[in-house]
């Protein structure tokens, strides 16, 4: 029978390393992929899962209201689409420096200096 030049036998040792890379390639991965989960989630929420924030109307005070109730006196929903959702996103940042009035219209804050 003839002999095969690169033919080699694998020991139990060489099979256990060769499969010691892709399970440490897996787990880098998953790791990566729970960073970026855990990440995400990390961001503080401007309201608890079951309440909605609200506007001062003509200021920058803001509450948090159960999801069945109304605003109280002196507060309004925030327009559509344009709701904070965690601290110091985008509309977070937008209505610190911006009000709604009484009849609804989004425009500049007073300035707490007076």
């Amino acid at each position: 029978m003839p002999r095969l030049a690169h033919a080699r036998r694998i020991s139990s040792s060489g099979r256990r390393r060769a499969l010691v890379r892709p399970v440490m390639v897996l787990a880098g991965v998953s790791l990566a992929v729970d960073l970026l989960v855990i990440g995400c989630s990390t961001a503080e929420s401007i309201c608890g899962g079951d309440e909605y924030p609200v506007l001062a109307v003509n200021g920058t005070g803001s509450a948090c209201v159960p999801e069945k109730e109304q605003p109280p006196q002196g507060y309004t929903r925030y327009p559509a689409g344009k709701e904070p959702r965690h601290v110091g996103d985008k509309w977070d940042t937008y209505w610190q420096s911006h009000t709604v009035d009484e009849k609804g219209a989004v425009g500049p804050a007073p300035d707490p200096a007076g």
